[in-house]
Order: structure tokens, then sequence, then C-alpha cells
């Protein structure tokens, strides 16, 4: 798929290192002036610990346990606490330039959720002020009100171009979210796109697709206009003076 200003990759169903070198390999070029790219891929079952993550303490059962599970845990270089990704979750990798314009970048990846989501017949999606992500409306758990979060950011900048981004809970399996504090955040349940249709009696098939081609037309609407420029490097020339 091409965009107006970038490139969109369906990667499929692919294990998160494999996904990661991809990642690294299209940064890499895109610093060097290359196109753009929006990756979109599913992981098999995974979580990933970001800078403040610390000895990810926001893991509440044992790495024995995870194991068992056939959950691998990796260190990676973006920002934020734990986050889990698998099946059904559709993870969207940025491959943009950024430069210093982290927060207005961040703003833009939520925006293109929050529309790909009012696509999808989520109308009441929005960012949460003071929480990176797209949550849906809060609701009332064992007595209790629950922010509502339906997609996890988590952004890395490096060389002035983003890695890694968004992942949208679309059929991810929930359950899994029990095995984490969720980007260490009390006071917030996951849910996902076929919860929402669910629970809201909307008679609708969540289908990751839908999603990919919702999120894919987010993204080209949201970054239309946007800066594509990689900032001017100073290049310094040093030497002995004669």
């Amino acid at each position: 798929m091409t965009a107006s200003a970038f490139d969109i990759l369906d990667l499929g169903l692919m294990p998160y290192p494999e996904a990661w070198a991809r990642q690294k390999e299209h940064h890499a070029r895109v610093a060097d002036g290359g196109r753009p790219t929006l990756l979109l891929v599913e992981h098999p079952a995974v979580l990933t610990l970001g800078r403040k993550a610390r000895e990810g303490e926001n893991i509440v059962v044992t790495r024995d346990s995870l194991a068992a599970q056939g959950i691998e845990v990796f260190e990676v270089e973006r920002g934020g606490d734990v986050t889990y990704h698998g099946p059904g979750q559709l993870v969207a990798y940025a491959i943009f330039p950024v430069g210093r314009r982290v927060r207005d970048f961040l703003r833009l990846l939520e925006q293109s959720v929050v529309t790909a989501l009012h696509t999808l017949g989520l109308p009441d999606a929005r960012p949460n002020p003071g929480y990176a992500g797209v949550y849906v409306a809060d609701r009332e758990v064992n007595g209790l009100t629950r922010h509502q979060k339906i997609c996890s950011i988590g952004v890395a900048v490096k060389r002035d171009v983003a890695l890694h981004g968004v992942g949208l809970n679309v059929t991810a399996n929930l359950g899994h979210f029990d095995l984490i504090v969720p980007c260490g955040l009390t006071g917030t349940q996951m849910t996902s796109v076929a919860r929402e249709y669910e629970l809201r009696g909307l008679g609708r098939q969540a289908s990751v697709n839908a999603a990919k081609q919702a999120l894919a037309d987010a993204f080209e609407t949201t970054f239309t206009g946007y800066d594509w420029s990689l900032p001017a490097r100073v290049s310094v020339l040093s030497g002995a003076a004669g």
C-alpha cells in the first residue's frame, strides 16, 4: 500500500524480534533520507518494557509463569512502561521524521487512532489528557469508575526519526492484560473494539482487517500537511592548523 507521502507495509502476524529488526532497518533508511513507512503488524503474545519500566515491577506474575505460557519479555527503547502485544491487537509502527516535534507527533498518533475508531463505530473514542493513548467512555466496574483504554502509545526518536508507535486492541485476548499493570496505570481497564461492540449491543463483528484499513486511511488524513523533512544536520570538520 502507498499513501500520498509514506508507504504502508502490512507485515501480517510476525514475531516481535523480527518486527523489531524490520523497524530498525526502515528507521535507518528513513534517517538517511528514505521514504517514511508505516508498518502494520500483529505479534504473538509478548510483553515489552519501555524506559519507565525499571525492573518490570508492573509485571504481576513470575517470569516462569510467562515462559510456561510462551510469552517472552523484551526491553525496548520506547517511552512508557510495560505493555502487551498479541494476536488481535493491531500494531502500527510509524517510521516518520519527527525531530523535536515529539509532543505534536504523539498528538497526531492519537488523532489517527481516534479517527479510525470513529470510522469503526466508536464515536466516543478520545485522548485522555495527561496520559498517552486512546480511551473510550469510562465505565463502572464493581462500583468503581474505571478508565477504558483501547490503544496504547509509546515511541522513541533517534536520529530525528520515530520508532515504535501504537497498539490498538481489536480482538485481542484482554485476559492477557491481567499479567501486568498496563503502562503502570491503576484505575484503568483495557478494552477492545470487540468488547465495546459486545457491551454496546452493536451487533457488529470486530475485524483486524477492517481496523487496518480504517487506521491506514486515518493516518493519511491526519498527516496531510505534515512536515516530512528531516532537520538540517550540521557537519563539523576538524583538522590541525598549519
